[in-house]
């Protein structure tokens, strides 16, 4: 009867490790998908301002209270705008955001075209 109960604690342990281990993995994949609003150019995972830990302390309340992935972003996105999100959604509001790389490319070979066809005339 002892080696059944030290079994059940130990496989106990074992499942809980797991589950904050997979609670870690992702936490750092949200944080690594969020934008630091007061760094330039660094994710919520890799800046260490105040308010990045502070946001790391709002996924790590919001997955211990069992919100998925995608209501954590849409909490934040609701919070802070669209620009807190690295992988923002197509929304009316982001057409500029989703077509300007486009348009730039656009506009960048018809520049192209028009300066080869000068060269070969």
């Amino acid at each position: 009867m002892r080696i059944f109960r030290f079994l059940f604690v130990l496989f106990l342990m074992c499942n809980s490790n797991f589950a904050i281990a997979d609670d870690n993995k992702m936490q750092n994949k949200i944080a690594k998908n969020l934008r630091c609003l007061i760094c330039q150019g660094q994710s919520v995972y890799d800046s260490d301002s105040e308010f990045a830990i502070s946001v790391k302390l709002v996924i790590q309340n919001k997955l211990s209270e069992g919100l998925t992935e995608e209501q954590i972003y849409e909490l934040l996105i609701k919070k802070y705008g669209d620009w807190i999100s690295y992988n923002p959604k197509f929304r009316g509001n982001t057409y500029f955001l989703w077509l300007l790389p486009l348009l730039i490319f656009l506009f960048g070979g018809a520049i192209i075209f028009r300066k080869v066809i000068r060269i070969e005339k």
